[in-house]
C-alpha cells in the first residue's frame, strides 16, 4: 500500500526537482556553487527566527536569503574583496550568528538534524502548495529573464552593451535562488540543497551536447534522484534527504562513463 506521507514525499519531491534543474544549470554555467551554500547557510538564522517569532518557516528563510544576497551583491561594488573571499565572510558568518541565537533559545525544541539534513517524510499539503505555487513562480520569472540571463552569463559586456540590464538581472536571479532554498529547507535541509542544484546538473552537463540538452537532463536527473532516493530510504530506513543526494552522486558517477568513451 502507497503512504499517504509518501506520496506527498514524491509529489514535493518532483516539485523541487523540476526547479533546481534550470536553476542549478545557471549556477554551474556561472560558476556560483558556494554562492548557493552562502544562501542555505543564511537560512538557519530564517529558521530560527521563524521559530522565534512563530511566523512562515519559508517566508522567514526567503526575507533572510534575499537580505544576504543583495548584501553580497552590494559589497561586491563598494569593496576590493574578491568574490570568493566576500562568500566565505558571508557564509561562515550568518551560520555562526544563526548558532549563536540557537543557543539563547534552548527552551524552545528546536529539530535541528531536520533543518540540517531534511524531513521530506513530513511534508504537508501546506508545504506541498508551497513547493507547488513558489517553484512555478520561480520558473515564471526564470522563464522570463532567461534571455538576459544567459546572455549575461555567456558575455557580460556584451549584455550590458545590448541594454539587457544584467545587474537587475543578477539581483532577480539570486532572489530565486533564496526563493529555492525557503521552499525547499522542508525536503533536503539547508546543508544538501546546494547538492540538489549542483550534482544532477553535473551529470547532465557529461551527457548533454547543448545547453536546452543540459536543462532536460539536469531535470530527468532530478527526478531519478528523488524516485530512487525515496524508495531506497524507505526500504533499508536510511534518511531520505542524504539518500537523495547520494542517489544523485551515484548517477553523476555513472555519467562519467560517456566521457571515457569519448577518450
Amino acid at each position: 500500500m502507497f503512504e499517504d506521507f509518501l506520496f506527498r514525499a514524491l509529489i514535493a519531491g518532483i516539485g523541487i526537482a523540476l526547479v533546481t534543474g534550470p536553476l542549478g544549470c545557471f549556477v554551474v554555467w556561472r560558476r556560483l556553487s558556494f554562492f548557493g551554500d552562502t544562501l542555505a547557510h543564511s537560512a538557519l538564522l530564517g529558521v530560527i527566527l521563524s521559530v522565534s517569532f512563530d511566523i512562515n518557516i519559508s517566508l522567514s528563510v526567503f526575507v533572510v536569503s534575499s537580505l544576504v544576497a543583495l548584501l553580497l551583491l552590494k559589497l561586491q561594488n563598494t569593496t576590493n574583496l574578491a568574490s570568493d573571499s566576500l562568500l566565505g565572510l558571508l557564509s561562515h558568518s550568518s551560520l555562526a550568528i544563526g548558532l549563536v541565537v540557537l543557543g539563547f533559545l534552548s527552551f524552545i525544541r528546536f529539530d535541528i538534524m531536520g533543518v540540517l539534513f531534511g524531513d521530506i517524510l513530513s511534508v504537508s499539503v501546506n508545504d506541498l502548495l508551497i513547493i507547488w505555487i513558489g517553484g512555478a513562480t520561480i520558473l515564471v520569472v526564470l522563464w522570463r529573464i532567461w534571455k538576459p540571463l544567459f546572455a549575461a552569463t555567456v558575455n557580460y559586456e556584451l549584455a550590458e552593451a545590448e541594454g539587457m540590464q544584467p545587474d537587475r538581472i543578477n539581483v532577480i536571479f539570486t532572489i530565486l535562488l533564496a526563493a529555492l532554498i525557503a521552499i525547499s529547507i522542508k525536503m533536503v535541509g539547508l546543508l544538501l540543497i546546494t547538492g540538489m542544484l549542483i550534482i544532477p546538473t553535473a551529470m547532465a552537463r557529461n551527457l548533454s551536447n547543448n545547453p536546452k540538452q543540459m536543462v532536460i537532463f539536469s531535470i530527468i536527473g532530478g527526478l531519478l534522484s528523488v524516485f530512487i532516493g525515496l524508495y531506497t530510504s524507505f526500504e533499508i530506513n536510511t534518511a531520505s534527504g542524504p539518500t537523495i543526494i547520494t542517489v544523485a552522486l551515484i548517477l553523476f558517477i555513472l555519467s562519467l562513463t560517456k566521457i571515457q568513451k569519448k577518450h
